[in-house]
């Protein structure tokens, strides 16, 4: 028996909001509170609400429901320890910080919160399936928070549940954020997430989440929810950066080298330390993420073999993605120029031509290198629609939902019916954010009693 109606969502990106500052106009425009969707969200909860009447509804937030990676909001108390990089990059995911981000995420966005909270007091399920941006809902303490912000009593708390990387609705639908497919995202190991550095225990970041932090949070034009503001060619940098950026932030090169650099490192570092794992509770800590997610203990095994390889275990793959490589590159053909210059002045009188000249004979060749490397950020991210055949055949369904991309898709292919809604996150077609291109769209599946449809929809 099919007992309720399936909506999905995803990609939401809730985070704190920027302050508007009025010397510089365009400084993180996409962040600022006047484009929070939070009562949109409220009227489309009443509008699924009120389309599912004979059955009650199950809505699954699938994955980057909140952006913690984008959090800069810090304590007014000293209630931990922070760093000075910490200051300019956002708070690290050790427990009593992921808690607090928590709190600033919900008090910022009490109105889509409350309207959660009405959704389970009508008699609905709320399941969060945890995604790449929002890794640290595995802290319990922050599982703990979000459920007494959105229930009533404890009879309430049953109504709400966390998935480590998937579930599973009704017996037909597997329902995966994606971030696992995608080595630049992936969570290294979903089972033991948590990692001990300088004798404190915190969530492994992926690759792609200390880029944000360490590089996306300090430029204040690129947002991190849409992708054509990161991932451009050396061609396109460089007009954007002396049309835009060059007045509000002249020394962004320094910005991004001591980013790409930190990040480099701590994605290296993060990605080599081991997980904490304890022998004795293995098997426990399996048999209650497979409750979780509707499945069985066989399953959860199978499905994490599908999982890509982490790209930090491949470093030149990330010291290309940062640009370093290229960097490091032009660095050489200057050494190699003043080599050149400083050798012959060894023998007679010449020219500073003689340094320059080099430089410029090697531009070219830097050029027709640099262009010639492409990110492969976007195929990677959807790498996890090509392994959705043998995902669904391993957990015995015909349906298969992803997030993670940002792109909706509704298509049948190798058997089985893919989906996915895409996303809500703040995306804008100018500097002003004046111009927003989001399509709102949400997995809504169908139950007549006996058997379930499943169609994409539009939210206006």
């Amino acid at each position: 028996m099919h007992t309720h109606n399936t909506v999905v969502i995803s990609d939401l990106h809730l985070t704190d909001a920027e302050p508007q500052n009025p010397a510089k106009p365009y400084w993180k425009n996409f962040k600022q509170a006047r484009h929070f969707i939070d009562a949109d969200l409220g009227r489309f909860l009443n509008h699924i609400k009120k389309e599912s009447k004979d059955f009650p509804v199950e809505l699954v937030l699938n994955g980057d429901i909140f952006d913690y990676d984008s959090v800069m909001t810090l304590p007014e108390d000293k209630v931990f320890k922070i760093t000075r990089y910490e200051k300019l990059t956002g708070l690290k995911s050790h427990e009593e910080k992921s808690l607090f981000k928590t709190k600033v995420i919900l008090d910022q966005h009490d109105l889509f919160i409350s309207a959660l909270k009405k959704f389970v007091q009508d008699g609905h399920k709320v399941v969060f399936v945890i995604g790449n941006h929002d890794i640290e809902l595995y802290w319990p303490s922050v599982q703990k928070e979000i459920i007494y912000r959105i229930t009533e009593n404890s009879s309430e708390e049953s109504q709400v549940s966390f998935c480590d990387w998937f579930y599973v609705s009704q017996n037909d639908t597997l329902i995966e954020h994606g971030h696992q497919y995608d080595p630049y995202c992936m969570c290294i190991d979903p089972i033991n997430p948590i990692i001990k550095k300088n004798k404190k225990y915190k969530v492994r970041l992926p690759f792609g989440n200390i880029a944000n932090r360490f590089i996306l949070n300090r430029f204040a034009l690129k947002n991190p929810h849409q992708e054509d503001s990161y991932v451009k060619t050396g061609k396109e940098f460089m007009i954007f950066f002396f049309k835009y950026e060059l007045r509000l932030q002249p020394w962004l090169a320094f910005l991004w080298l001591s980013g790409a650099l930190r990040t480099l490192v701590n994605s290296l570092g993060e990605g080599f330390t081991p997980a904490i794992k304890d022998p004795l509770i293995y098997e426990s800590k399996i048999k209650a993420i497979a409750a979780r997610a509707n499945v069985n203990t066989h399953t959860i095994l199978a499905l994490k073999e599908l999982h890509a390889h982490p790209a930090v275990h491949r470093p030149i793959e990330i010291f290309r993605e940062l640009w370093l490589d290229r960097f490091f590159f032009a660095v050489f053909l200057v050494w190699g120029s003043w080599q050149i210059f400083t050798t012959s002045t060894l023998f007679s009188t010449v020219s500073l031509w003689w340094f320059i000249i080099p430089i410029l004979i090697s531009i070219p060749f830097w050029a027709y290198y640099a262009e010639g490397i492409t990110s492969d950020v976007n195929a990677n991210s959807r790498l996890g629609e090509e392994k959705a055949p043998i995902a669904a055949q391993i957990v015995g369904v015909t349906r298969v939902v992803h997030g993670h991309t940002h792109y909706h898709v509704h298509r049948f292919f190798e058997g089985i019916e893919f989906l996915n809604p895409g996303s809500w996150s703040p995306s804008f077609d100018d500097l002003a954010c004046s111009k927003d291109n989001r399509i709102k769209k949400y997995v809504w599946i169908k139950s007549n009693g006996i058997s379930r449809e499943a169609d994409l929809k539009l939210w206006e």
